[in-house]
């Protein structure tokens, strides 16, 4: 039987995903481009989310892996291609010192006008580090941009009704993390649930609000893997045993710690990172690899709590009498 032909115009990202998927369920894929040749440059492509799992079962993610760019910094050029202002991207403060500048400012003619000793101290004032050295940038980088556009003074309005607006929600979710942080701190099980590596604060206390920080209501250690998430139920029928399933109905939010904590403890612990080594040589894939550290670590928290005591890498010994 003759395979059914399908076209595909785009070779972007979607195009070739399609095509491969395609191919894989009896199509015969085409793709066109109207582009002759592969771009050089562009903008850099996040994946996240859904995309994870896809590119996994693709056999592409070792590869995207390694191609990632991890960039810490964001650099700003003059027409002629020469750097003259470098953003950092790495410091929690740093994205707020360009929003701090566009409440007051937001387009070159306004920082012309303002001047190098005028702007140094409006930042001094709002307690920007390195004002000398903003101010000499922003106002280098405005000398070069003359160009007037229609529209320009209404959307520098919005701009700085915008800029201000994010930096009071930023002000806001700072000031909830730091409540949240204290509220944790005084729970009986903070220094046990926090000892386990990769499980912070914020998730801690996202551990604690969806559990009800209350383990008795679930019994064992498999119950609440189950309800987070990260237990296959089975799925037997007949003379057939051995399959597995994710349960239908659990804990999505918990089920997202256990995963995040799980990918951060793969990086902090020697011992998670041998697990997961260990899986993924056995041919799991990442996500399963990670799913089945995680069901690990809930007995091990699940431990932890029934003992009262902190995780250590290497068990307690027992004092000889």
């Amino acid at each position: 039987m003759k395979k059914p032909e399908v076209l595909i115009v785009g070779a972007g990202i979607a195009g070739p995903a399609l095509a491969y998927w395609l191919s894989r369920t009896g199509y015969r894929p085409t793709v066109v481009e109207h582009a002759r040749q592969l771009r050089s440059g562009g903008s850099a492509i996040v994946v996240k989310g859904p995309a994870i799992p896809v590119a996994d079962r693709m056999g592409i993610l070792p590869q995207l892996r390694g191609l990632a760019t991890r960039n810490r910094s964001l650099p700003l050029l003059d027409p002629g291609g020469r750097r003259i202002l470098q953003l950092p991207l790495t410091s929690d403060k740093a994205p707020t010192v360009p929003l701090t500048l566009l409440t007051g400012y937001q387009t070159p003619a306004a920082l012309r006008r303002t001047g190098k000793k005028r702007l140094e101290s409006w930042l001094r004032n709002r307690k920007v580090l390195r004002a000398d050295l903003l101010a000499g940038t922003a106002l280098e980088v405005a000398g070069h941009q003359h160009t007037s556009l229609p529209g320009e003074k209404l959307t520098a309005q919005m701009v700085h009704t915008l800029a201000v607006e994010v930096m009071a929600l930023n002000q806001q979710v700072a000031e909830i993390d730091k409540a949240i942080e204290a509220r944790f701190r005084e729970h009986q099980d903070y220094e046990v649930i926090t000892s386990m590596p990769g499980l912070g604060v914020i998730p801690g206390a996202e551990f604690l609000a969806a559990t009800g920080g209350d383990m008795s209501a679930f019994g064992t250690a498999d119950r609440l893997a189950g309800f987070g998430g990260v237990a296959p139920m089975p799925r037997d029928s007949g003379k057939i045993s051995g399959n597995l399933r994710r349960p239908r109905r659990y804990n999505r939010r918990l089920q997202r710690v256990f995963y995040i904590s799980a990918l951060f403890s793969i990086r902090r612990c020697e011992e998670s990172r041998r697990f997961y080594e260990r899986e993924r040589a056995e041919g799991k894939r990442h996500i399963q690899a990670v799913l089945a550290l995680a069901r690990r670590r809930v007995n091990v928290l699940w431990a932890l709590l029934r003992d009262g005591r902190t995780y250590e890498l290497a068990p307690p010994t027992a004092l000889a009498a």
